[in-house]
């Protein structure tokens, strides 16, 4: 049995690599802000420490001792400066692992951090990866995951007030989209085996390229509104829009914009290339009827 401690475990991909975890009799530590949503994975066995990624002295406590570590950043998304706070995560998830001796970490990155500048909200996981390069005697997986099909929830209040779907993303850009469910088996399986050495990355691509019109379509065909048409907002547009949907604050929205922007250069994109071992099975199809039970819950 070995002893892990997950980041951001009452998050999606949190709480699956933790209950996936737990379900193969491991020793497992869950992070969370919320005692009340830990009690969930608290039930099935694993040790609740609610507390903050903010707190480096917390951090360094709850990591000690520790086989492996899922390092998830996630922010405030209604912070005034966001990569600001990005930073003082990973400066303190960096910290805490030297403090601890961790002796591995699978660290929760993205398409596009390989930029490390220039890809909106994810530099700050950018500048982890740079960071985390620092840990010489420290097994570090980088897991690059593509853009969540979850993020597509963010359309439903604008086909709700608008009857149209869109966002910043060009209608015709192809480029991969994964389920969460798919990233969290990804990242338990890589915790098992603790196969990874050095400081590696792995790509977590879905099972193909697709555009905003064809995830429109499909999810139009799911919700019973087949000629719902996608249109491509304006960056101020894009902003204003998910600020007033309260989806995040303004600083935030800028740099979801921006992420937009370098998915639509290509940019995001250069990084990778799919190959069967990162394709994972989840289809927008299977999953466009989460988006309608979403649709018909708001």
């Amino acid at each position: 049995m070995k002893k892990y401690v997950i980041t951001g475990a009452t998050g999606k991909i949190g709480k699956i690599v933790a209950t996936e975890l737990l379900a193969k009799g491991q020793n497992v530590t869950v992070i969370g802000r919320n005692p009340g949503k830990l009690k969930e994975l608290a039930d099935l066995g694993a040790i609740a420490m609610a507390g903050d990624s903010y707190d480096r002295e917390f951090l360094t406590t709850t990591f000690k001792g520790a086989d492996a570590v899922f390092c998830l950043l996630m922010p405030d998304m209604f912070a005034a400066d966001i990569l600001k706070e990005q930073k003082q995560i990973a400066d303190n998830y960096f910290s805490a692992i030297k403090a601890a001796n961790v002796p591995n970490v699978v660290l929760l990155s993205s398409v596009g951090a390989h930029l490390r500048k220039g890809a909106g909200i994810v530099d700050g996981l950018g500048y982890m990866e740079e960071l985390f390069l620092g840990l010489k005697d420290v097994n570090v997986l980088n897991l690059r995951p593509t853009y969540f099909m979850e993020n597509t929830l963010g359309l439903i209040g604008i086909i709700k007030q608008m009857g149209i779907a869109g966002t910043a993303v060009s209608a015709d850009q192809k480029f991969p989209m994964v389920a969460t469910k798919d990233i969290g088996a990804v990242a338990a399986k890589r915790l098992l085996n603790l196969s990874f050495e050095g400081n590696t990355v792995e790509y977590v691509l879905g099972p193909r390229d697709m555009s905003y019109s064809e995830v429109t379509a499909i999810a139009g065909q799911a919700i019973g509104m087949p000629e719902l048409q996608y249109m491509q907002f304006p960056a101020e547009e894009a902003v204003k829009g998910m600020v007033a949907s309260g989806f995040c604050g303004e600083d935030a929205a800028r740099l979801m914009v921006d992420l937009a922007k370098a998915l639509n250069d290509g940019s995001m994109l250069n990084g990778h290339q799919r190959t069967e071992a990162n394709s994972t099975p989840t289809t927008y199809e299977e999953f466009s009827q989460v988006f309608a039970w979403v649709f018909q819950q708001s």
